[in-house]
């Protein structure tokens, strides 16, 4: 008798919890309908167009037998890119022919006179842009600038009393939040997908395409090639990112994907539209990680912070006082956590400005001053490419070259060689860039621009010529044609 009612008793407490349970509200997932209805008309379609260039493969002439098979079935990477924006030849006339398709992205409308935001790899070497609002207008977009280094464009349409968006807090989004990101993935305009923000502040790699320490938002929103350029919503409807890259060995969707946080970009998309560039702040440091074997062999609790390994000469560190070996824990009072950290935070500070550097050094803590220079893209490693400085001229390869200098040497190891300033003809046709080294001509080991030029001079322009170039991702062989 008492094993019945004690079963009875724990049947009709568990019944009670269990009702309990069933009574308390149970939290709803998201309903993004109307954030999509109200926000969308803001998100635009953008396609590039740009001349396509005639296609040359390297050793063969059009009329070869095997010209045809090579052109159609070159490796993508290999194939001639579509020269810069209104390029003409000696005639004047437009290079490469007539315009053609080239791009497909996406951006945002972030004020009602027409600025739209957008990645800055979406309109590179576009010609003409093409932007297409929900309601099927499409107007054409004038560029206000484009920032490479972060990957934030400004373009603009000449219209009035369009819809925008207002730009969030990334800061304040927390991991594990719902997000939303609106498209145009594959060219399928307004497309909406959502997920939740995986990890804040990811360092990507530098030829990741951002190369400026960028602290990029991890989710896992379904992110494909044309959502570039895209918004990253909060549930406010609030712009805290722009849709830039994925994590893929397919090219398409595969669970990670990144944007550009808006606090970071905020002060991009001022500059460009204030000036059309961005200028950045520097102070002269090599510097990487704290390891925890480094903290706790120099007595420091914590491994953030920036340990300094080189200080150039005469920059605006070793004026202040910056020495190797210190540790740079804070600027203005705010905790450096890495070597990127601190990247980021130098490149947002405006030249002449000063700060204050708490640095560990010798087991103790000291400030220092120092007044902030300025970035030139120059000191990134690669020949600068920029300003208003009139170009070389391309010689009989299509290369313009001039002597390595001597932090371009040390930056990719040689010790020889020309540097690449402009680029033309079969030379761009086989993926030389600015800034490429070239180290030899054939079986000619070049040493400074007057072996290259003697070696040029000695070229049979009825044969290919193998160039062996040199940049931040190793050493190739590039083969093509002298001129006449």
């Amino acid at each position: 008798m008492q094993t019945a009612r004690a079963f009875l008793l724990g049947a009709a407490l568990a019944l009670g919890v269990a009702t309990q349970a069933a009574a308390q509200p149970q939290p709803a997932l998201p309903n993004f309908a109307d954030l999509v209805e109200k926000h969308g008309p803001a998100v635009v379609n953008i396609r590039t167009e740009a001349r396509a260039q005639r296609t040359q493969v390297p050793g063969l002439s059009e009329d070869d037998p095997m010209f045809e098979f090579f052109r159609r079935f070159m490796p993508p990477d290999q194939r001639p890119q579509p020269r810069g924006r209104g390029e003409r030849n000696e005639k004047g006339e437009p290079r490469g022919g007539p315009l053609r398709p080239f791009g497909l992205g996406s951006g945002f409308v972030i004020s009602a006179d027409g600025y739209i935001v957008t990645n800055a790899h979406v309109i590179e070497n576009a010609e003409v842009i093409h932007v297409r609002f929900t309601d099927k207008r499409e107007m054409k977009a004038k560029v206000i600038g484009a920032d490479k280094r972060s990957d934030v464009a400004l373009v603009k349409v000449e219209a009035a009393n369009l819809p925008f968006l207002k730009l969030g807090d990334s800061n304040a989004v927390r991991v594990g939040e719902w997000v939303l990101a609106i498209g145009s993935p594959f060219g399928f305009a307004n497309s909406v997908t959502a997920g939740i923000l995986s990890a804040k502040s990811r360092d990507l790699p530098a030829d990741s395409g951002a190369s400026d320490a960028v602290p990029f938002l991890q989710t896992d929103v379904a992110v494909n090639p044309g959502n570039s350029g895209g918004p990253l919503f909060n549930l406010r409807g609030e712009v805290i990112g722009i849709n830039s890259q994925i994590f893929s060995r397919t090219g398409s969707y595969a669970g990670i994907s990144f944007a550009i946080p808006i606090d970071y970009a905020a002060n991009v998309i001022e500059q460009l539209k204030k000036s059309g560039k961005v200028t950045r702040g520097r102070i002269g440091v090599a510097i990487a990680n704290v390891t925890r074997d480094l903290a706790d062999s120099l007595g420091l609790p914590k491994t953030d912070g920036a340990a300094v390994g080189t200080v150039e000469e005469d920059s605006p560190a070793a004026k202040a006082g910056v020495e190797v070996g210190d540790v740079i824990l804070k600027i203005d009072g705010r905790t450096v956590e890495s070597s990127a950290d601190l990247s980021r935070t130098i490149r947002a500070v405006r030249p002449g400005q000063k700060v204050v550097l708490s640095v560990w050094r010798a087991g103790k803590l000291r400030d220092i001053t120092i007044t902030v220079g300025e970035f030139k893209e120059d000191e990134s490693g690669r020949a600068s490419t920029g300003g208003k400085k009139e170009a070389a001229k391309p010689g009989r390869l299509g290369l313009a070259v001039a002597e390595v200098s001597a932090e371009r040497r040390k930056a990719l190891k040689v010790t020889g060689g020309v540097a690449v300033e402009a680029v033309d003809g079969a030379a761009l046709a086989a993926g030389i860039q600015p800034g490429d080294v070239i180290l030899r001509v054939n079986n000619t080991d070049i040493r400074d621009l007057k072996g290259y030029n003697e070696a040029v001079a000695k070229l049979d322009a009825k044969k290919p010529v193998a160039l062996l170039v040199r940049d931040e991702d190793g050493t190739r062989f590039v083969t093509l044609r002298a001129e006449e």
